[in-house]
């Protein structure tokens, strides 16, 4: 009994919170920040989960096009200043967020389709909390295009935050 007691008196929660270029993201990740845990027995591990596309490579794509290696290091390089920037937007937030909680950023980037590299790290990283911001897709457009933010809060095993934004709210 006496571990379990250790246990409950330093308890991490690990938070994974999709961002993105939307303002949507940016707007979870404060709603998350402002709704943290004050507790002292309790840490905060926010993880900032960015997804990159597929990469492309210098063969042909699904539409039959043939990307030069010089395309395909432009892109590549567009990626990586994206991802930094997402990723400095998210750190800004975060410093201009005062918060009474003990929390710790990390920084991840996968690869791949969004819905499908979210629930993965969720599940890797045996995350508490699945935090993401709503694009607020009418019914049409979300039923065309399908919404990561759906698809994510069906197959996660843990709870998902769906964050909608005031101007889609």
């Amino acid at each position: 009994m006496e571990d379990e007691g250790e246990h409950m008196k330093n308890r991490e929660n690990k938070i994974v919170v999709a961002v993105d270029e939307s303002e949507e993201s940016m707007h979870a990740l404060s709603w998350c920040l402002g709704n943290l845990s004050s507790s002292k027995n309790t840490s905060n591990t926010l993880v900032l989960l960015y997804v990159k596309p597929p990469p492309v490579h210098s063969t042909f794509d699904a539409a039959g096009y043939m990307f030069s290696s010089d395309v395909v290091a432009t892109m590549e390089k567009y990626g990586t200043d994206m991802v930094n920037s997402v990723m400095q937007r998210a750190e800004a937030v975060y410093r201009n967020f005062h918060t009474n909680a003990h929390v710790h950023i990390e920084r991840l980037v996968g690869r791949g389709d969004p819905k499908d590299v979210i629930c993965n790290t969720v599940e890797k990283l045996r995350a508490d909390t699945l935090v993401m911001g709503s694009h607020g897709y009418g019914f049409l457009k979300r039923t065309l295009v399908g919404s990561v933010s759906d698809y994510c809060a069906k197959h996660v095993e843990c709870p998902v935050v769906i964050v909608k934004h005031p101007a889609s709210a």
